[in-house]
């Protein structure tokens, strides 16, 4: 249906002053400081996990030498969903309209709920990331403590007790992301990059992260996660994560957490012949998920 004069009473009345509701700014591309972005041609992306190889045993004098082989573990599949919206004008709402063109005013807002549309569909991944739901490759969610491994053994990416952010649950998820291990046992060098955060624990991480000494002490002890130099790329805001005190931190394990671009957003703007009325659409294609759980760690708060 497209929007009509009776739908603009107040922009087609002499004597306004001023229209408002549109032009209010927009967190831009927050999901980018989470995903790692890659261009898709196919309808959806798979990434397979490999095992490598398990420690390599000791050989004996005149003994055959042991041979080992690698496998697929598991799958991720990202299938790419189409995003749209549309809006139509009557010819005789734009002919009339007396302070703006009606045109740039509601691109501006159909760019807007595109991008927020991005944005909500991308903290989703963490938003979910504790429900069970929402499975990844190896048949978990995201944030688990029992991460299977073909080697039997369980790894966890989450604390074994909820926890809010303070100075010693960032420093036990400091401790647990240097004993992740492949998917045959060996230890791997894991470094934490950056915290993720909602806006609500910004100031608690700014405390932690970045005063000189301990917080809340009175001891003369130095900040040890600042003086160690641990999350070299501080802290993040994400706007539209919904749990007031879970937080996250990103990993340098490569293929963690990613974004896949299979059609850029375009945009486009055609008339009826018959009724005159202009109708403008903006339309992308992408997912967002994970395939290694390594490349983040997460708690949902106490």
């Amino acid at each position: 249906m497209a929007i009509n004069r009776a739908q603009l009473v107040k922009e087609l009345e002499p004597g306004l002053n001023a229209l408002f509701g549109l032009e209010y700014n927009r967190y831009e591309n927050e999901h980018s400081e989470i995903f790692d972005t890659e261009t898709s041609d196919r309808a959806f992306e798979e990434e397979v996990m490999l095992s490598g190889f398990a420690q390599a045993p000791t050989k004996g004098e005149g003994e055959a030498v042991t041979y080992d082989s690698a496998q697929e573990t598991f799958t991720s599949r990202y299938t790419h969903e189409t995003i749209a919206l549309a809006f139509s004008l009557t010819e005789e709402a734009i002919e009339d309209n007396l302070y703006d063109t009606l045109s740039s005013r509601y691109t501006r807002a159909l760019a807007r709920s595109m991008a927020s549309t991005k944005q909500v569909k991308a903290a989703n991944v963490l938003n979910n990331g504790f429900n069970s739901s929402f499975p990844g490759g190896d048949g978990k969610e995201l944030f688990a403590t029992d991460h299977p491994t073909i080697t039997g053994g369980d790894q966890a990416n989450e604390p074994s007790t909820d926890a809010d952010l303070n100075e010693t649950s960032l420093e036990n998820a400091m401790i647990d992301i240097s004993q992740f291990k492949d998917e045959r046992g060996i230890k791997i060098n894991v470094q934490a990059r950056k915290l993720i955060i909602p806006p609500q624990l910004q100031f608690v991480a700014d405390r932690v992260l970045n005063s000189p000494g301990r917080v809340a002490t009175s001891d003369n002890d130095i900040n040890a996660m600042k003086n160690m130099g641990m999350l070299p790329e501080g802290y993040v805001v994400n706007h539209y994560l919904t749990d007031t005190d879970a937080f996250f931190i990103k990993t340098d394990a490569p293929n963690g957490l990613k974004h896949f671009e299979r059609a850029p957003m375009t945009t486009g703007m055609e008339g009826d012949f018959e009724t005159g009325n202009v109708r403008y659409k903006a339309r992308e294609r992408y997912s967002f998920g994970f395939s290694d759980f390594r490349g983040i760690y997460g708690s949902k708060g106490a």
